[in-house]
């Protein structure tokens, strides 16, 4: 990419330089095939992709996008750096329209922003077609995949506009797309294998992630209140901003309602309120006259505030996908922020219902699709459940091995393993042992009772229901006395999250054993899951250590001295890059390598934590310390 290219980003966007996959993509479009899927988390800079490009280039780009306030925010940016710039939506009057279209005929603009829903005419495709535009790029790009978690039929017509107007130049861009969606998107959109895969910036090692399994509203609400405390400090000088998310149109009433109570500037968000009011919560969370937003999943996109500290879900959401696009919005100063989940045993049967209902959907979905919403939302399950680093879990989610971490150091999972001395347990017998004994507690039940009452069943619970259905007699019951009932319901859904144990989508959903619970149950299979650790005390200091993380001995043979040099050198490294210490790596992972003193970088990549990402980053800088 050539100096000049430089020179004119600064003056036409005021950025000092690219990120070395914006340029990948970018330089890709420009002098290479033309062809491109970025796939880059939210407020990565994916806009850059096909603003710069169009400044570029003569003519008028087209770029799909299917949501209008995310339109109106790029097309008034672009406007005030006088780049010219317009967009077509459902918002704007006939004779608006119109306007605008002779503007775009007439060559008056650079860019051109299209919802997906106005392709749908011929008409339009033959305006295009005339148009002849040097580059189409389609934002949201998963939305075209009926195997992603947000699909959008409107987006089905893309491949035929693409293959109408023949750009020379495509763009698909996503925060969001595992392997099998990236290749549904290349097929719909007709893009051949000439296509460069631009996949960069899923790590966001400031993020400091953690779930909580928790029953009950009252208890979650409390959990929130603290959070925020922890994230934000008090009310009347809160430290930056926060979003909870609620999941549905009450609860984010109530919420808001509650924490106004508490003194937070709070306003809520979500698609039963007027635009105007919508855009309101929009543009005071912005400008940071309000600190907290409580909204559904329809809040967030196109908010490029970089202060956020704290993203918080009440309930989870549908997929892996749908949270780390949410959770993302926190702390893209690059500064520490938080992203907790809670979950528990309601939200598996309401999802169930919900995916099974199809929502607000007129029908029931295929079984197809029922299966494959289900399948996203047990790969969350398994998220939550993780017992391993949980950036690297969604990393390789995501297919993005390049900025593996070998374990950030400082997730609630991470923490835990560094307390326990940095292992993740082995299903032992005794393991396999306490899994069998859940997956005859439901087999007992017969088909007959939802999770709780199996839990019930298992814990020895007596009531009335459970001995009217004679559950009270089975072998099973009473098989987990010693352990607490929220221990027995975390097991459960660790069964479901491994596919062991299922629920109907009923209203009143009861609990039944797969196929292959069925034969784990009987021996004929291993046991692949790990029962939750004892209870202990949950710490509430999230973002920092877990109380006696450090406790632990120095490894063996560990020379102190390298240690503290290394310590310095990495103080350094984050001063730099203006990131926390932690984020360069832990201090676990400067002990192993005092002790090993790795003389080259294939054996400091053996060291625990040095994942790809962090020995491309800082491994020459710790082996020129050990050089000395």
């Amino acid at each position: 990419m050539s100096g000049a290219w430089e020179e004119r980003l600064r003056d036409r966007f005021g950025l000092d330089g690219f990120r070395p996959w914006q340029r990948e993509a970018i330089a890709e479009l420009l002098e290479g095939s033309g062809r491109v899927l970025a796939i880059a988390p939210t407020g990565g800079g994916k806009s850059l992709c096909y603003q710069f490009p169009a400044t570029e280039l003569d003519g008028t780009s087209v770029v799909v996008s299917p949501l209008i306030a995310l339109m109106e925010d790029q097309v008034r940016a672009l406007t005030e750096r006088g780049i010219a710039a317009t967009y077509l939506a459902s918002n704007l009057d006939d004779d608006e329209r119109r306007r605008r279209w002779r503007g775009v005929a007439e060559g008056a603009y650079a860019l051109v922003y299209v919802a997906p829903e106005r392709l749908a005419g011929a008409g339009m495709i033959d305006l295009l077609r005339r148009l002849r535009p040097p580059l189409v790029a389609i934002d949201e790009a998963h939305c075209i995949s009926q195997w992603g978690h947000d699909f959008r039929p409107d987006y089905l017509r893309l491949g035929a506009l693409l293959e109408a107007v023949a750009p020379p130049r495509v763009l698909a861009c996503t925060a969001t797309a595992t392997p099998i969606v990236r290749d549904e998107i290349l097929a719909r959109l007709g893009l051949g294998p000439e296509t460069r895969l631009v996949l960069r910036g899923f790590a966001r090692p400031n993020l400091h992630l953690a779930t909580e399994e928790i029953d009950g509203k009252a208890a979650r609400k409390r959990v929130v209140t603290e959070v925020l405390g922890e994230a934000l400090g008090a009310p009347s000088q809160p430290a930056g901003g926060a979003i909870v998310y609620a999941g549905t149109r009450k609860r984010t009433d109530e919420l808001t309602a509650d924490l106004r109570l508490r003194g937070w500037r709070t306003a809520g968000y979500h698609a039963g309120m007027d635009a105007d009011a919508r855009a309101a919560t929009s543009h005071a969370f912005a400008d940071g006259s309000v600190d907290v937003v409580v909204a559904t999943n329809a809040f967030g996109m196109g908010i490029d505030r970089p202060d956020i500290r704290a993203v918080v879900h009440f309930s989870p959401p549908g997929s892996i996908e749908a949270y780390y696009q949410e959770v993302g919005r926190a702390g893209r100063d690059g500064k520490p922020a938080l992203g907790l989940l809670l979950s528990g045993a309601a939200d598996i049967a309401l999802r169930r219902f919900l995916i099974e209902s199809g929502g607000r959907e007129a029908e029931r979905p295929s079984q197809a699709r029922i299966d494959q919403q289900w399948g996203l939302f047990r790969d969350l399950l398994r998220y939550v459940e993780a017992g391993s680093c949980r950036h690297d879990f969604i990393l390789r989610y995501f297919g993005d091995e390049h900025e593996l971490l070998g374990g950030c150091g400082h997730c609630d999972v991470c923490e835990r393993l560094a307390a326990q001395g940095g292992e993740e347990r082995a299903v032992s017998e005794q393991d396999a042992i306490v899994v069998r004994k859940a997956l005859s507690g439901v087999a007992r039940a017969r088909r007959q009772v939802g999770f709780q009452k199996v839990a019930a069943i298992l814990h020895g619970d007596r009531d009335a229901s459970l001995a009217r259905w004679g559950l009270d007699r089975a072998s099973t019951f009473g098989l987990f006395r010693d352990r607490p009932l929220p221990w027995i319901q975390a097991l459960m859904r660790r069964l479901i999250s491994a596919g062991l144990v299922d629920i109907t989508g009923d209203r009143y959903p009861i609990v039944f054993l797969t196929g292959a619970g069925a034969r784990v149950m009987k021996g004929e299979l291993p046991v692949r899951v790990l029962p939750p650790d004892p209870p202990r005390e949950r710490a509430r200091a999230r973002g920092g250590q877990t109380r006696g993380a450090d406790a632990r001995p120095a490894p063996a043979g560990m020379d102190a001295g390298l240690f503290e040099r290394l310590r310095a050198r990495r103080l350094a490294l984050a001063k730099e890059r203006g990131v926390p210490a932690y984020v360069v790596c832990h201090d676990r992972v400067l002990m192993e390598i005092a002790a090993a003193r790795p003389i080259d970088r294939a054996a400091l990549a053996r060291i625990p934590g040095m994942g790809p990402a962090r020995l491309d980053a800082y491994g020459d800088d710790f082996l020129s310390v050990i050089a000395g």
